[in-house]
């Protein structure tokens, strides 16, 4: 079963983290909409935070996760937030499950394939050797020879944790997550449009998400509106937070 950080009480507002991500990276956030009135559920993804670690990496798999995660908890017409890997499960969720969905936000994302781009995230991720590494500061060194970019770093260490007094290690699983970085991208064409009310979201400066795949979101999702946060990044919630959460509480009202 998934592991979830739960705030609040009212309509289940279900948030999706993206690619070695973790619940935790949307705890600021989630707990405003929970001030909102909404019961936010902040799940780690199979493989992912405090979650099952499994051999199995599919979006198949972690829609049936949220299913069965809904299920547990009793949850219909809910929220769900989905940002980047997370999308992508919840465009595939909603395909498989719209019953259970009231609205249906994706963040800088689209309905498409992406190629492989991760290849120096993980490469490193795999340089760390936690049998030298002694600190946080020590393990931001090492990844800093891989992985210059200041904002990513401290996106992946948050996922660092000490496995005891003497070792860290990674939240993620990252022997099946670097394996699966090529299944990251895919995308299945959905040949039913969704018709639960859909906000797309995406950074201006991302690239994620282009003018011309509007086409493509229109095509597959009946009720969608696409917005822009000008000057953000992939990691648009982080970026611009109250622009973000301006947008999403719109929708949502």
């Amino acid at each position: 079963m998934l592991h979830s950080i739960i705030l609040g009480k009212g309509q289940p507002f279900l948030i999706l983290h993206g690619f070695l991500g973790m619940a935790d990276n949307w705890k600021t956030l989630g707990r405003k909409w929970s001030e909102d009135g909404y019961q936010v559920h902040l799940i780690d993804q199979r493989n992912h935070g405090r979650s099952l670690h499994s051999d199995e990496f599919s979006y198949e798999i972690m829609a049936q996760d949220i299913k069965d995660y809904c299920d547990k908890h009793q949850l219909k017409n809910i929220i769900l937030l989905g940002h980047s890997m997370g999308g992508k499960v919840a465009m595939k969720f909603a395909v498989e499950q719209e019953s259970y969905l009231n609205k249906l936000l994706i963040a800088d994302i689209a309905p498409k394939e992406y190629p492989s781009h991760h290849s120096d995230i993980v490469r490193g991720l795999r340089s760390i050797n936690f049998e030298t590494i002694k600190s946080r500061h020590h393990a931001d060194e090492m990844l800093e020879l891989v992985i210059p970019d200041l904002g990513t770093r401290q996106f992946l260490l948050k996922s660092l944790y000490r496995v005891d007094k003497n070792r860290y290690g990674w939240r993620f699983n990252l022997d099946v997550l670097g394996t699966a970085q090529d299944k990251v991208g895919i995308h299945e064409s959905i040949v039913n449009p969704i018709n639960t009310p859909t906000l797309f979201i995406r950074g201006g400066n991302s690239g994620y998400i282009l003018d011309s795949d509007k086409m493509l979101i229109d095509s597959a999702f009946a009720k969608a509106v696409l917005k822009t946060i000008p000057d953000a990044g992939h990691w648009l919630h982080a970026e611009k937070p109250q622009k973000f959460y301006s947008i999403v509480t719109d929708f949502l009202k």
